[in-house]
């Protein structure tokens, strides 16, 4: 056994997805060409192994650990949703005669992309009303952007299965790297949930594996002047002034003072901070009232998404009878929840007028 056959061992070993025992001819017969015959390597066989068709039983394995056995039968299903666009190009430079060329995901990860879009932003939209929508676009890509794609796609054990190929940038389109191309396993397994099933269930997917994660909003809002926002908040939603009020404070005069500075409303306290100087414990106590109002979540129990009328499963979903919940759903209230701050003057938000104001709690 040569040195290219001894490689080729050794390297097909490592790709736990290349099954030994249904290819008839193994090695290929590429690998026999002795390297001296060609100008260029006569076989790789990291390539060789990369353009192999995964398995049948890594493919249903994969099923039944995401709990999609009962929706995703067929193995060509879950085949395509693994094998990104980049990997057709390079199985046709390398099997030009072969007409059987192998589906992509490109179509089923445009359509999977926008259903986690619209199903995320829903949920946040209705979770925390009064999120100002920078903070919502971040929330969103938080939650269903590619790199907590990939991070679920690794979690779900499809990195094996993904075939696809490094590109770099051209003048058509941008560089493809293995992130990106691990991104596109959720999106389009999203999407083969919603053509083989109805759109609940591709929501309780994304649901069950991006939207119960764990992020922290609170993080993502930032101010420069919080002082000045909040006054410009309360004036919008009809409230008085905000003022300042020390509570609190303990070694003035030492090397550690601690100041607990509470911002008020008219009678009602929305905020509370505390900082080695007064000028700090109003800064957070003007943070922590803004944060009380945009962080505000809507109980989970008394939430309902739009997406909730459509029908359980394939059907019509203009029928208004297509599920008991179409009749039973009410649209929230709008809220403004955008500032004037920072905007200059640009924004042209309009006051809030009838509409209740948030609770400070």
């Amino acid at each position: 056994m040569g040195h290219v056959q001894k490689r080729l061992l050794s390297t097909a070993s490592r790709f736990t997805t290349v099954s030994t025992a249904g290819i008839p001819n193994f090695p290929p017969k590429e690998s026999f060409i002795v390297e001296s015959d060609v100008p260029r390597p006569s076989f790789d066989p990291e390539l060789w192994a990369s353009l192999q068709p995964a398995p049948s039983s890594a493919l249903s394995a994969f099923a039944h650990r995401a709990g999609l056995d009962s929706i995703l039968k067929s193995d060509d299903d879950i085949r395509q949703a693994c094998t990104h666009p980049s990997f057709v190009d390079i199985w046709r430079q390398n099997y030009p005669k072969d007409k059987r060329i192998p589906k992509s995901n490109a179509q089923l990860s445009t359509l999977g992309n926008s259903l986690m879009g619209l199903f995320a932003m829903e949920y946040l939209t209705t979770k925390y009303p009064y999120l100002p929508t920078r903070v919502q676009k971040a929330a969103l890509t938080a939650h269903v952007g590619p790199n907590t794609c990939a991070s679920v796609a690794q979690e779900l054990g499809a990195d094996p299965l993904l075939r696809w190929h490094r590109t770099p940038t051209t003048s058509t389109g941008s560089k493809v790297l293995h992130s990106d191309a691990l991104a596109s396993i959720p999106r389009s397994i999203t999407a083969l949930i919603y053509k083989k099933h109805s759109l609940p269930s591709a929501r309780q997917f994304v649901h069950s594996y991006f939207l119960s994660r764990q992020v922290d909003i609170r993080s993502m809002l930032k101010f420069l002047d919080p002082k000045k926002a909040l006054k410009e908040m309360v004036a919008k939603f009809g409230r008085e002034p905000p003022k300042s009020r020390l509570l609190k404070e303990t070694g003035r005069f030492s090397n550690s003072p601690v100041f607990v500075v509470g911002i008020y409303s008219g009678a009602e306290k929305i905020g509370e901070g505390f900082g080695s100087s007064l000028k700090m414990a109003e800064f957070r106590a003007a943070e922590d009232a803004l944060q009380r109002v945009f962080l505000t979540a809507q109980p989970d129990h008394l939430m309902q998404l739009p997406t909730s009328t459509f029908p359980a499963g394939l059907g019509d979903v203009f029928r208004t009878d297509a599920t008991p919940e179409a009749s039973e759903f009410r649209a929230p209230d709008m809220v403004i929840s955008e500032l004037t701050y920072a905007s200059s003057g640009s924004s042209k938000v309009a006051p809030i007028g009838r509409r209740t104001p948030p609770r400070f709690t």
